[in-house]
């Protein structure tokens, strides 16, 4: 029997030190891949049926290790921006199969006190509904989170993501609005509240690009509601870049992507739009 591992997989040492049976452990260099890293295997066959159980505890632990362990400096630099984008995507599939990662947060907390490298960030809106740390099953040290009303790019959110992108790290921006949202609603019906209608006013664009929608253009209609949303979450995601020449020059170097995306309130499945 054959195991396979990378050599810098934080479960790597427990599978080294902990492999039941008489087998051999050897590491190659893999082609192209960063410094240091290569492929480890376990060549050898386990002995009697009576020690599996001890390869199952073995293997946990060592899955555990890696689901759970705090980014650092040198696997968020490892980390590619589509290789991001798919770690958010098979977070959201978790989260939706009810099988989210089950991590010590005070350890993880401990272990991000000297510093923190996470590999995304996510602007999303406030609504209690669609926190994005767990509808993407993410941990302490993962992702940066800006949230605000309506998933608006204002400056303070520009600012916010250049310091995300081009000085701690991160290799990627979704913007993240979600259905049935009250700013959208309240953008649509024109309401006004204190200062809130000036946030509301960085809606209306997305208001007026759907001004030849079918139906009736109030936050009755749940078909108009969506479709500003969408729109509206697409305009904050391009905004970002018209807005920022530090992100516009990391997005050209391909060393970040801006991506939008939409989250179903009823069903918790998040829709990215690319």
């Amino acid at each position: 029997m054959r195991l396979c591992w990378s050599s810098d997989w934080p479960g790597a040492n427990l599978l080294k030190d902990d492999l039941p049976g008489q087998a051999r452990i050897y590491c190659l260099n893999v082609q192209g891949a960063p410094k240091g890293r290569s492929r480890c295997c376990h060549d050898g066959t386990f002995a009697a049926p009576e020690s599996w159980p001890a390869l199952a505890v073995t293997l946990g632990r060592a899955w555990a290790a890696d689901e759970c362990a705090v980014q650092t400096r040198e696997r968020q630099a490892a980390l590619s921006p589509d290789t991001a984008l798919q770690e958010l995507k098979v977070g959201n599939e978790r989260f939706l199969s009810q099988n989210m990662r089950s991590c010590d947060l005070l350890g993880q907390v401990r272990a991000t006190a000297g510093g923190q490298f996470p590999f995304a960030l996510v602007i999303g809106c406030m609504d209690s509904r669609v926190p994005p740390e767990l509808v993407f099953d993410q941990r302490i040290g993962d992702i940066f989170s800006a949230r605000l009303a309506g998933n608006v790019a204002e400056d303070d959110v520009v600012g916010s993501a250049e310091f995300a992108t081009k000085l701690a790290g991160a290799k990627l921006i979704v913007v993240l609005g979600h259905s049935e949202c009250g700013a959208v609603k309240g953008a649509i019906d024109g309401a006004e509240l204190g200062k809130l209608t000036h946030l509301l006013q960085r809606i209306k664009p997305a208001v007026e690009a759907n001004r030849n929608a079918p139906g009736e253009h109030t936050s009755t209609n749940k078909d108009f509601v969506q479709r500003v949303a969408t729109t509206n979450v697409r305009l904050a995601a391009q905004s970002l870049q018209n807005e920022s020449q530090v992100l516009r020059d990391l997005v050209a170097r391909n060393e970040l992507k801006i991506v939008a995306a939409m989250h179903d309130i009823a069903s918790g499945r998040i829709t990215f739009l690319e």
